[in-house]
């Protein structure tokens, strides 16, 4: 018989002896979730003792933690900006620095009551949604190669009670709702260097798609992209690797945008690059 306190001890023992980066978070978040309870309530009631499913349940998602699992995949849901997202094995889990990025979107898209964004390389539907949930006004396209990443995006999209605004398209980088215009075109494409792949944490190397993360030169495919959708007086935004910000505003100057600028996420890194298309 074991009680939460005993059961959180453990937990994060084991996280810490698998080499998780952050063992008494993510402790509290697994027995949450084995138990249904939130962190709060974990310490509220440090004596209630485990049933045994409910120990059941939370050996299977600390062993799979400890397999350096990323814990988004073991708890199945992420939050993004407020919004509790669905995400499994088919997708990036979203990242803080991308929450910047939406920041420069809902800033550039402050002006206009009802403007039209396209979202290349959707995924889960993060960026998307995000844009959707605080620009009242916005019409959202979506776009993803993969049929896994539309189906996941689609939940979310319902699950926010946004399918009215969201249009989810299969399509790649470079062919995305051809004969459309937009009034900002926004993308995290994939910006890891293959060389750079073996430095990642095992949660990023070994677990999360590829085909998601791993590219090279793609920021120009997405500028050529949104140069043929763009109004004029249209914007793109970029999320960046952290060396790559000035190289990319460099290609948006390049295929002809303007008044190119770069931001840093909440660490401080250059990791958005924004320009507008004039003509």
């Amino acid at each position: 018989m074991t009680d939460l306190r005993g059961a959180l001890r453990a937990t994060r023992r084991r996280l810490e002896e698998a080499g998780v980066p952050s063992p008494r978070v993510d402790a509290e978040l697994l027995l949450g979730a084995a138990v249904g309870l939130s962190r709060t309530r974990l310490y509220a009631e440090p004596q209630r003792v485990l049933s045994a499913e409910e120990a059941r349940r939370l050996d299977s998602l600390v062993t799979r933690r400890a397999s350096r699992e990323p814990l988004a995949y073991v708890l199945g849901e992420w939050g993004f900006r407020g919004l509790t997202l669905k995400i499994d094995a088919r997708v990036l889990v979203p990242r803080p620095e991308t929450e910047c990025v939406v920041d420069r979107c809902l800033a550039l898209l402050r002006a206009l009551p009802r403007p039209d964004v396209l979202d290349l390389g959707t995924g889960s539907g993060a960026i998307a949604l995000a844009i959707a949930s605080e620009h009242p006004g916005a019409q959202v396209v979506a776009v993803d190669s993969e049929r896994g990443a539309l189906a996941l995006a689609r939940e979310n999209a319902a699950a926010a009670g946004l399918l009215d605004r969201i249009s989810l398209v299969r399509g790649d980088l470079g062919r995305a709702a051809p004969g459309a215009r937009f009034d900002l075109v926004v993308s995290n494409p994939p910006y890891v260097r293959p060389g750079e792949l073996g430095s990642l944490e095992p949660e990023v190397r070994d677990w999360e798609p590829k085909i998601a993360l791993v590219g090279d030169g793609l920021h120009r495919l997405v500028g050529e992209t949104a140069s043929a959708l763009l109004r004029p007086g249209g914007s793109i935004v970029l999320e960046v690797g952290d060396d790559q910000a000035p190289g990319v505003a460099a290609v948006l100057t390049e295929l002809g945008f303007a008044g190119g600028r770069i931001s840093a996420d909440l660490g401080g890194r250059d990791r958005i690059v924004e320009a507008q298309w004039l003509t």
